[in-house]
């Protein structure tokens, strides 16, 4: 596996960084070094939180068990154990979720596409196949609660975020910044460049599990119409 750097990130919390690039290979190995440390949790484990590059590891300081000078040196040398049992053990393998996304890319909703257009010397039909064309990795969930930041976008749509942004963007737009992209799950201000929009929840706070998407998550973008989204709304 990736050589892992074990960092103390609070007095309840362990960081684990897997270097300093956003990269599909780099997620999936932090990915299965979550999957290993949920599998075989140490004592005073809560939770992981993964991001980009890194992967954050909370305990409670008063369960663990001390066996370094200090907690969170006790917890790090039990991660480093676990993990390494479990990659002598067997082939650890992450299995991901794939999830078809629709999008109506009408300029109605992709009120950034003509600008883009102009930027990017792409016609809109052309920024619209390129983006559905690619497979994306959600590398991790924030920002407002549900919004995932995708990659990685054909080069050819790389972009910067707008130089003003908007004081409110539509929830279920579709954006893009950067080498990413992203769906705004709420009504929030927003700096990247609307390309369409979802008639999907990206957050629907009433169910027991609000979060449409997840870090590790695989997604395709598919176009629709103004017709089916409009239907997609009553349904």
């Amino acid at each position: 596996m990736q050589e892992i750097q074990f960092i103390p990130f609070s007095e309840c919390a362990v960081l684990l960084s897997f270097g300093n690039t956003i990269d599909n290979a780099i997620h999936e190995k932090l990915m299965l070094a979550k999957k290993i440390i949920e599998e075989n949790p140490f004592p005073g484990f809560i939770e992981t939180v993964p991001a980009y590059n890194s992967l954050t590891v909370f305990y409670n300081p008063a369960e663990t068990t001390k066996t370094a000078e200090t907690i969170s040196a006790s917890v790090i040398q039990q991660l480093k154990q676990t993990i390494e049992s479990a990659e002598h053990s067997s082939v650890q393998k992450i299995t991901a979720s794939t999830i078809t996304i629709p999008v109506c890319y009408d300029e109605e909703y992709g009120i950034d596409l003509t600008e883009l257009s102009e930027q990017l010397t792409l016609s809109a039909e052309e920024i619209v196949e390129l983006h559905t064309k690619q497979v994306y990795k959600v590398f991790m969930i924030g920002f407002t609660p549900g919004f995932p930041y995708m990659g990685i976008l054909n080069e050819k749509l790389f972009t910067k975020r707008k130089t003003q942004p908007r004081i409110s963007v539509a929830p279920g737009s579709v954006a893009i910044a950067g080498n990413q992209t992203g769906i705004y799950p709420l009504s929030t201000p927003g700096g990247w460049n609307i390309i369409g929009r979802t008639p999907l929840k990206i957050f629907d706070q009433p169910k027991e599990n609000p979060f449409l998407l997840k870090a590790g998550d695989t997604i395709q973008f598919t176009s629709i119409t103004k017709k089916e989204y409009e239907a997609w709304l009553v349904r």
